[in-house]
């Protein structure tokens, strides 16, 4: 290394599956990721929850002392993979009052107090950067937040989730039931042991939460996306999807409304098997913008694990540096907008109504007028009759969520319906 070049020391906060990659390549790249960055790196401190040897990482750079990271004078960068709100964030902020430039891959925290976070590092005149935070190595966050920062986004859909990917996928693909897909999801190491934050769709909504931030420059915290998981989601539902030439997918969407609100949700949706995030399968992420002037854009990749967010925070890293090394810094928080959120229940979408009637003349214009009271307009009915009961697979035409809730309520009222089974939302077919 030239001896002209400044030298950037590195901390690290976490050293599990993303935080022991990072270290790894961290060293066995040091001098290709120093030339890029302009400024020599060096890993100079790790702190970990507990002690412990970690493979590959040498035991010198272990500390289970987190707040000695954040507070050595000679550490210029702290990337933190702990995980979880707290003590994240405080480390977070030390770090940020020390002037320290900090990466993380943490979405919870950012999508509970980024606001918080940016505003202090734009106070200390550092950087705050997280591209691993959402869907993995896709390089989304920097895309939005710098190439796409001359045009307007009007809506983003991604399948940010790996794991209910995955399981929904197998569900498609080979016929099986939820719980089964679900525990061969957990041996595989693609689902966690407790597989909530994933399959209820939390993990989605915070990364819903960083996107519809970024897209309509406002901030938009978790609390503040309407989130609905897979777990309900049953073999018949798959079924139905099939016979319409459709696929089930988990996805987080946000977009602008008519009026000039923000929808941001995360719940499963029905899509065309000729819809681009259609043919996204297994544990792989994907990300489709739609945008004034660039219009459509898809990007796709390793949305989890550790070499794929390993990626991502170097990709920080090497940004970050050259800031550091030339005395500036990059994109703050762009929150100008601060747009409202729209209520659920004025949100506009397509639904498919999947429920068991009486097979018996009358029904359908039973069902049909229903719907006509409550304002929603049919756009297709399946039928198929089974002994004395028949199932009806109704879709709708846009109708707000009210609309279609009180539509399902008058259904389950009726002597002619028996249950109605599901409600999923439709995507991708045409309002």
């Amino acid at each position: 290394m030239s001896s002209e070049l400044k030298t950037i020391s590195i901390g690290m906060l976490g050293c599990g599956v993303v935080g022991s990659q990072v270290a790894r390549l961290l060293q066995s790249d040091q001098e290709e990721l120093s030339k890029r960055s302009g400024a020599e790196l060096v890993l100079k401190k790790i702190g970990v929850r507990t002690a412990g040897a970690r493979e590959g990482i040498p035991a010198a750079l272990l500390t289970t002392d987190l707040l000695s990271v954040v507070n050595d004078p000679e550490i210029n960068i702290v990337i933190e993979v702990l995980g979880g709100i707290e003590p994240a964030r405080e480390l977070i902020l030390a770090a940020i009052a020390n002037k320290k430039s900090v990466i993380t891959a943490n979405k919870a925290l950012l999508a509970t107090h980024g606001h918080e976070l940016f505003n202090a590092a734009d106070a200390a005149g550092v950087d705050l950067y997280y591209e691993a935070a959402v869907a993995g190595a896709i390089p989304i966050i920097r895309s939005m937040r710098e190439s796409l920062a001359g045009d307007q986004i009007t809506r983003v859909m991604g399948i940010v989730n790996g794991t209910t990917n995955y399981i929904l996928t197998k569900m498609h693909e080979e016929g099986r039931n939820f719980a089964d897909v679900l525990a061969e999801a957990q041996k595989l190491g693609f689902a966690e042991a407790d597989p909530t934050a994933d399959i209820e769709g939390h993990d989605a909504a915070a990364k819903a939460a960083l996107l519809a931030s970024l897209a309509f420059h406002s901030t938009v915290t978790i609390d503040e996306v309407y989130c609905e998981g897979i777990s309900n989601i049953s073999a018949d539902d798959i079924a139905a999807a099939k016979v319409m030439n459709s696929v089930i997918k988990l996805l987080a969407i946000a977009e602008l409304t008519v009026k000039d609100e923000i929808s941001v949700r995360v719940h499963p949706v029905m899509l065309p098997l000729t819809h681009p995030l259609a043919s996204v399968r297994d544990a792989f992420n994907a990300v489709y913008v739609e945008s004034e002037a660039a219009g459509q854009l898809m990007f796709y990749g390793r949305g989890a694990g550790g070499a794929p967010t390993a990626s991502a925070i170097l990709g920080d890293l090497v940004a970050v540096t050259r800031h550091r090394a030339y005395s500036t810094v990059g994109y703050g928080e762009s929150d100008y907008a601060d747009l409202d959120i729209a209520p659920l229940g004025d949100v506009k979408s397509q639904f498919l109504i999947r429920l068991w009637v009486a097979d018996k003349s009358g029904v359908l214009a039973g069902i049909a007028t229903v719907f006509a009271k409550q304002g929603v307009s049919i756009q297709g009915v399946r039928q198929s009759g089974m002994g004395l009961d028949a199932e009806l697979i109704v879709v709708t035409h846009a109708a707000t969520e009210d609309d279609l809730d009180a539509t399902v309520e008058a259904l389950k009222a009726m002597d002619i319906v028996k249950n109605v089974e599901s409600v999923i939302r439709v995507e991708g077919v045409g309002a």
